[in-house]
C-alpha cells in the first residue's frame, strides 16, 4: 500500500474530511496539520465553495481510522519519505518543504489560463473554459508541471450556484483519483494562453460576472 500525506490545516476543514474519507482505505495515510491564519471576512455576492468550516476536525477523523495526525508548526516539519502528498489546504509552501517530495494540488481552474485565487469566478469573468487541474507544486503559484485537466460539465439550466457546486465536486473527485489521472493523463487545453496569478475578486467584478453568465453558458454548453 502506497504512503500518502495530506497537507491541511489544524482545524475543521471540509475538503480535508472528504479526502481522508475517500482515501483512507486505499493508502497508508498521514495528515500534516498546519496552523491556520484567520483572515477578515469578505463580503461576496455568492459563495462559490461550500463552507469549509462545516466539517469534523481532522484529528477526530484520524483517530477513528488510526491515521497519524501530525500537528506541524510550519511546513518544514512535514517529513520526506512518502510516495505522494496532496494539498487539502495550505498557503504557499517554502522551497525547503518542497525538496524531496512529490506534492500534488487540484487547482480549480485551467492552468495556465486561470491561476491564483477565486479561479471559478475568474474563469467565468474572463470567458475561459472551466476545469480542474491536477499539477505538481513548485515554488511558483499554480505553475508546476500539469498532470491532467478534467473539464467541469456546464448545462443550459445551470445557475452560478449549481455550477459552482459541480465544479467543487469535480475538484474532490480529481484529487481522490489522482493516481488514475497520472496513469492516463488528459489535457484538452494544450496551448491555451496563460495569465498572471489572480487575487480575490472585487464586488464590482462579481456584478459583471453575473451579467456575463448567460453568455458564458452559451459559449461552453456542449
Amino acid at each position: 500500500m502506497k504512503r500518502l500525506g495530506i497537507i491541511s490545516y489544524n482545524m475543521p476543514h471540509l475538503k480535508t474530511e472528504q479526502l481522508i474519507l475517500n482515501l483512507h482505505s486505499r493508502y497508508e495515510l498521514a495528515v500534516y496539520a498546519l496552523p491556520f491564519v484567520n483572515r477578515p471576512e469578505r463580503c461576496v455576492l455568492f459563495q462559490h465553495r461550500p463552507n469549509q468550516l462545516q466539517a469534523a476536525h481532522p484529528r477526530e477523523i484520524c483517530k477513528r481510522f488510526n491515521i497519524p495526525f501530525i500537528s506541524a508548526k510550519c511546513d518544514e516539519d512535514i517529513e520526506n519519505g512518502l510516495d505522494f502528498y496532496l494539498i487539502a489546504g495550505a498557503g504557499i509552501l517554502t522551497e525547503k518543504c518542497l525538496q524531496g517530495k512529490q506534492i500534488l494540488n487540484g487547482h480549480p481552474g485551467v492552468i495556465p489560463a486561470v491561476r491564483g485565487l477565486d479561479a471559478f469566478k475568474w474563469s467565468i469573468y474572463r470567458m475561459k473554459p472551466l476545469g480542474v487541474t491536477l499539477h505538481y507544486i513548485d515554488k511558483n503559484v499554480d505553475a508546476g508541471q500539469i498532470i491532467s485537466i478534467v473539464p467541469t460539465p456546464i448545462f443550459p439550466s445551470d445557475s452560478l450556484e449549481t455550477l459552482a457546486r459541480r465544479h467543487y465536486e469535480n475538484e474532490i473527485r480529481l484529487l481522490s483519483n489522482f493516481e488514475t489521472e497520472m496513469t492516463a493523463p488528459n489535457n484538452p487545453y494544450q496551448g491555451i494562453e496563460g495569465c498572471e496569478s489572480t487575487r480575490r475578486m472585487k464586488l464590482c467584478q462579481e456584478e459583471e460576472l453575473k451579467k456575463k453568465f448567460e453568455l458564458y453558458k452559451q459559449r461552453y454548453c456542449k
